[in-house]
């Protein structure tokens, strides 16, 4: 079930290679959110976006983070490089090897990234000045989704290869492997009070893996084969998450699973963030567009190429949200068009 980001990148523009399920859009009626806010879908006309075309023709964004120092981070695939856009400009950082699908990326407080590196079996950090550490995994195969860094610093990636999710600490590996005999991590997060979350997308479940004890909990979607992909926590501790076929944005609170559809389409929803002021920003790839769910209601962001692609998002410290285009540029919509109503 896990994405193929080869098949996207060979993809037609404007078809959507998904992740190996097909692109049926679930037909369900208009979903109402906790405030009872009804959903209502907009067009917001084209705003001026920011981009950054990559030097080399091959050359795929795949995932994207902000750092605090104002650095925007962004893994490439098929490169033996990684990307940041800092003051403006592009740069390009070597790696030594040649990247597989770094599904996984997040920006640790020290302003260095930490990205799944397949190639290698291993977890990769790179300092802000370049410097390349590795941590190998110890299983012959590796096959891991996204990656995030938690309050401690330790760095939490979604691993399939180890049938759970996986803490990496002061150069320790600890898993966490998943009781049901369901699983397909993809995404994870991390919540204000340090629990993890993860999305199981063969399992249609959200896991919890508590921050005291490291003991796991499963929570069943209410929506059948709905796909649950990426995950992104809001600051009130609620876990918001993609729902992949359900074509819809997934929410978890108090325990409580609430959503809202985005559109009778499916869009190809990838990527998720949380703005600074708790909208929800995510990707549409097979609108090559951004959606921005607001208090129930979602506006939709044309880019400016009808082939764009738009894989992972970011918001950074200044509230702009940024995108990582698998057809090969790197873009940001500025804050003040970003809360455009």
């Amino acid at each position: 079930m896990f994405l193929s980001i080869s098949k996207l990148v060979r993809s037609a523009p404007r078809r959507f290679a998904d992740f190996g399920i097909g692109a049926l859009a679930a037909m369900f009626c208009i979903a109402v959110l906790a405030g009872g806010a009804l959903l209502l879908m907009r067009s917001v006309p084209e705003e001026k976006f920011i981009e950054y075309r990559m030097g080399e023709p091959q050359d795929a964004p795949i995932a994207i983070a902000a750092g605090t120092d104002g650095s925007v981070w962004f893994t490439i695939d098929h490169a033996d490089a990684i990307g940041r856009v800092r003051n403006g400009r592009i740069e390009r950082l070597p790696t030594s090897n040649r990247n597989i699908e770094p599904l996984g990326l997040a920006v640790a407080a020290d302003g260095s990234a930490w990205y799944t590196d397949l190639a290698a079996r291993a977890i990769t950090r790179v300092s802000s000045a370049g410097e390349v550490e590795r941590f190998v995994l110890d299983t012959p195969i590796t096959r891991l989704g996204r990656l995030t860094i938690a309050p401690d610093g330790a760095a939490w990636f979604a691993d399939q290869t180890g049938y759970g999710v996986t803490r990496l600490k002061d150069g320790v590996f600890t898993r966490h492997q998943i009781e049901s005999a369901r699983g397909g991590p993809y995404g994870i997060a991390v919540t204000a009070d340090g629990a993890v979350w993860a999305t199981l997308q063969n399992g249609n479940q959200l896991l919890r893996v508590a921050a005291d004890d490291g003991t796991g909990k499963t929570f069943d979607l209410p929506r059948g084969g709905a796909v649950p992909t990426d995950v992104a926590a809001g600051s009130d501790g609620s876990v918001w998450f993609l729902q992949f076929r359900g074509n819809r944005i997934g929410r978890f609170k108090d325990g409580q699973f609430s959503d809202v559809e985005v559109g009778q389409e499916n869009a190809g929803l990838s990527g998720i963030a949380v703005g600074l002021d708790n909208d929800i920003w995510f990707g549409m790839m097979r609108r090559a567009s951004l959606g921005r769910l607001r208090n129930g209601r979602i506006a939709v962001f044309p880019l400016p190429r009808d082939n764009a692609r738009p894989f992972s998002v970011a918001v950074d410290r200044d509230g702009n949200v940024w995108y990582a285009d698998i057809s090969g540029f790197v873009g940001m919509l500025p804050a003040k068009h970003a809360g455009a109503r």
